[in-house]
C-alpha cells in the first residue's frame, strides 16, 4: 500500500503537465488540497463556490488524462472552472478573482491558453466543442475535444441542437454530462462503475464495431433491428437512451468523486476512435465543504465568508436590493389580481421571483435555462387573458430576441418583462452586463419601456405594468441596493410616457433614464459650485417618449444632457430623433448624450466601472462644462475622475 505524500502536492503543480507526472496514488490527496484551496480563495473573493467544489475530482481527472492545452477542455458557463484555473497556472492570481484588473469569474480566451472558449452563459459548450472538432479534422490534427456541461444547462434547447448535429456528423467529440442534482441518474456505485468501464473499453467498442459490420451484411430491416437491440440492451443497464437517439455513445453513470472510477473511463473514451461519446458523471454540488453541502443552493454564489463557519459577509447598506423591491411589489399586486403569474428562467433569486414563489407557488414557473421557451410560454399565457411577468436578466433576454419580436411584439401581447442586471453589474463583468436592452427593445413597435430612477418609483412601475393590458412592456432595474428612499406601501399606475422634474434650473438640463438619477442630482449640486443652475429630470419612459418634457428642456436650457446605463442606440437615440424632427438641433441647442462606451468593460466594483464608463456625477459635470466651452474647467473635472 502506497502512503500518500505529506508534502503539499498543490505547491508542486503549476500546470497540467506537472499534474500528469504525479502517480495515481497521490491524486486523492491532490484533489483534497485543491478543494481546500478553492474554499480559501472564494472566502476572500466571493463568487461561485458550490459548482467548483462539485467538480474538483472531475477537473483533476480531466487534466490528468487529457493533454491540455493541445486537447481542448471547454467548460460550459464557466462558473465551475475555478479548480481548472488553479491547475492551469493561475493559482497565484486567484485572489484577484472578479476584481478590477484580476481574473474573470468565468473562462476567458484572453486570460489563458487553457481556456479555448470563453463562456458565462449556459449551454454553449457542445456547439463550440463541435466547432473545435470539425476544425481539428479539417486541419488533419488528432487532438481531443472535451465539453463539460452541467445537467442544468441541458435544459436549454441549444445543447440538444448541438448534440443532434454532432451525432449526425459522427464527430469525434467527448461530452461530459456533470449531473450534480441526481436529476437524471439512478444511484451509482461499484456495479455501474464496472459497466461504464466495460462499455467504454476498447475491447467492447471493437466488438461493437464488428457487430455493426456483420449486421450491415444482413437485410436492412434486420440490420436496424440488431443495432436497436444492442442499444436497448445497453440502455437497460446503463441508461442514456435519449443520448443514443441523438447519435452519442453513452457511458455511465459513474461517481464523479471517485478518481478510481473516473480515470479508467476517461482513458477509455480518450483512446476510442469512434464518433461522439457522452460520459455521464454524477457529482454533488458543494462537495467536501459542510456549510455548502447543507445549504439549499449548495453555496452556488456567495459573498466573502468565514471559512470555519460558512457565515457570509452581509452588506452594510440599509437600502433593499432592487430584486427584492420587485418581488415584494409584485406580491402586493398579485394579492389584488389572481391573473398575475411570474415566470423566470432558472434565476428566481436573482430576479426576486423567489419571494413571489413563496407567496404564490402555484402561480410561479421556473422553466429552467430556456429563455426562448419562457418568452413564448408567457405569450401564450397573455393570449389567454393572464398577466404574466417574465423576469429574466437583460443579458439573458438577448437569447430570446426572436421570440420577443415574433411571439410578443407583432401580436401586441401584454407580456410584462422585468429585466434584472440592467447596466453594469460589477464582479460578473461584461458577460452579465445589461447594456443593450434599451436599444434592442426600443426598435420594436407597441412596446412600453420603463426604467426606475429609484426603488420607490419602481414600485409604481410594477403597478403600471399590471395596468398595461393591450401591449408588451419592459421594466429594467440594476443589480444591487437602491438609494434608501422611502417606498410606498402600494404602487400607483403612472401615466404612460410621462416623466418628472425633480429639480428646476436654468442653464443645464440633465435628463436621466434609470438609476443614474442619483448621480444626476449629485452633479447638479457640483454644477452649482461653478455658478451653473441645473434642471434634473427623470424620463421614466424611453418609449413612448415624453416629447413635451424633452421639448421644454430643449427650449429652456442651453445644454441638454441625456444619461443612461445602456449602449449607443438606446434612450438618447430616441431623444435625438425627436429633436431632429422638431428642428431643435437647428436652433443652437447643445445636446450631449452620455451612454456606455463602445467597448466591453471588464469586472470591477460598479462604482469604478461607471467611473470608467464616464457615467458618474463628475463625468456629468465635465460634460456640461465642455459643452459650454469651459474646457480648462472640464479638463480639471476629468482629472479628478482619473
Amino acid at each position: 500500500m502506497t502512503v500518500p505524500s505529506k508534502t503539499p502536492l498543490l505547491d508542486r503543480v503549476r500546470e497540467p503537465n506537472e499534474l500528469r507526472q504525479l502517480p495515481k496514488s497521490e491524486l486523492k490527496q491532490f484533489a483534497e488540497e485543491l478543494r481546500t484551496e478553492l474554499v480559501d480563495v472564494v472566502s476572500v473573493t466571493g463568487g461561485h463556490l458550490g459548482a467548483g467544489l462539485g467538480v474538483v475530482e472531475l477537473t483533476t481527472a480531466l487534466h490528468y488524462v487529457f493533454n491540455a492545452p493541445d486537447d481542448k477542455i471547454i467548460w460550459d458557463v464557466g462558473h465551475q472552472a475555478y479548480p481548472h484555473k488553479i491547475i492551469t497556472n493561475r493559482r497565484e492570481r486567484m485572489r484577484s478573482l472578479r476584481s478590477g484588473g484580476g481574473l474573470s469569474g468565468f473562462t476567458k480566451r484572453a486570460e489563458s491558453e487553457y481556456d479555448p472558449f470563453g463562456a458565462a452563459h449556459s449551454s454553449t459548450s457542445i456547439s463550440a466543442g463541435l466547432g473545435f472538432a470539425v476544425a481539428r479534422d479539417m486541419k488533419g490534427k488528432k487532438n481531443h475535444v472535451v465539453a463539460v456541461i452541467g445537467d442544468g444547462a441541458m435544459s436549454a434547447g441549444m445543447a440538444y441542437e448541438a448534440m443532434n448535429n454532432a451525432g449526425a456528423m459522427d464527430a469525434r467529440l467527448i461530452v461530459i454530462l456533470n449531473d450534480n442534482d441526481m436529476s437524471i441518474a439512478p444511484p451509482v456505485g461499484a456495479m455501474s462503475a464496472y459497466l461504464a468501464r466495460l462499455v467504454s473499453s476498447r475491447h467492447y467498442l471493437s466488438l461493437r464495431e464488428i457487430g455493426k459490420k456483420i449486421a450491415h451484411l444482413l437485410p436492412r430491416p434486420m440490420e436496424k433491428g440488431v443495432e436497436r437491440a444492442e442499444e436497448f440492451a445497453r440502455g437497460m443497464v446503463t441508461g442514456g437512451t435519449l443520448f443514443e437517439e441523438l447519435g452519442f455513445y453513452y457511458v455511465g453513470p459513474i461517481d464523479g468523486h471517485n478518481l478510481d472510477h473516473l480515470i479508467p473511463v476517461l482513458e477509455n473514451v480518450r483512446d476510442a476512435e469512434n464518433g461522439p461519446i457522452l460520459v455521464h458523471v454524477v457529482t454533488k454540488k458543494g462537495k467536501g465543504y459542510a456549510p455548502a453541502e447543507a445549504s439549499a443552493d449548495k453555496y452556488h454564489g456567495v459573498t466573502k465568508f468565514n471559512v470555519l463557519t460558512g457565515e457570509q459577509k452581509k452588506s452594510n447598506s440599509k437600502a433593499p436590493a432592487y430584486q427584492k423591491v420587485f418581488g415584494e411589489a409584485l406580491i402586493a399586486e398579485a394579492k389584488k389580481d389572481e391573473r398575475i403569474v411570474a415566470i423566470t428562467a432558472a434565476m428566481p433569486s436573482g430576479t426576486g421571483v423567489d419571494l413571489f414563489a413563496k407567496a404564490f407557488p402555484k402561480r410561479t414557473f421556473d422553466v429552467g435555462i430556456a429563455e426562448q421557451h419562457a418568452v413564448t410560454f408567457a405569450a401564450g399565457l397573455a393570449a389567454d387573458g393572464m398577466k404574466p411577468f417574465c423576469a429574466i436578466y437583460s443579458t439573458f433576454l438577448q437569447r430570446a430576441y426572436d421570440q420577443v419580436v415574433h411571439d410578443v411584439a407583432i401580436q401586441s401581447l401584454p407580456v410584462r418583462f422585468a429585466m434584472d442586471r440592467a447596466g453594469l453589474v460589477g464582479a460578473d463583468g461584461p458577460t452579465h452586463a445589461g447594456s443593450f436592452d434599451i436599444a434592442y427593445l426600443g426598435t420594436l413597435p407597441n412596446f412600453v419601456l420603463m426604467a426606475a430612477g429609484d426603488e420607490a418609483d419602481m414600485v409604481h412601475m410594477v403597478a403600471t405594468q399590471v395596468a398595461i393590458d393591450d401591449r408588451p412592456s419592459a421594466l429594467r432595474y440594476p443589480r444591487g441596493e437602491g438609494t434608501g428612499v422611502e417606498r410606498p406601501l402600494e404602487g400607483v399606475a403612472l401615466e404612460i410616457g410621462k416623466g418628472r422634474v425633480l429639480r428646476e434650473g436654468t442653464s443645464i438640463a440633465v435628463l436621466s433614464y434609470g438609476t443614474r438619477l442619483s448621480e444626476a442630482l449629485a452633479a447638479a449640486d457640483k454644477l452649482a459650485g461653478y455658478g451653473l443652475s441645473a434642471t434634473v429630470a427623470d424620463a421614466r419612459f424611453a418609449k413612448p417618449l415624453d416629447k413635451d418634457l424633452v421639448n421644454r428642456l430643449a427650449r429652456e436650457h442651453e445644454v441638454l444632457i441625456t444619461i443612461e446605463e445602456g449602449a449607443v442606440g438606446g434612450f438618447a437615440s430616441h431623444v435625438l430623433q425627436h429633436l431632429a424632427l422638431e428642428g431643435a438641433l437647428d436652433k443652437g441647442l447643445k445636446i450631449r448624450p452620455m451612454v456606455l462606451p463602445d467597448r466591453f468593460i471588464d469586472q470591477d466594483s460598479p462604482e469604478k466601472m461607471y467611473e470608467a464608463a464616464g457615467l458618474d456625477a463628475a463625468s456629468i459635470v465635465a460634460t456640461a462644462l465642455g459643452a459650454l466651452g469651459r474646457e480648462q474647467e472640464a479638463a480639471a473635472a476629468r482629472a479628478v475622475i482619473g
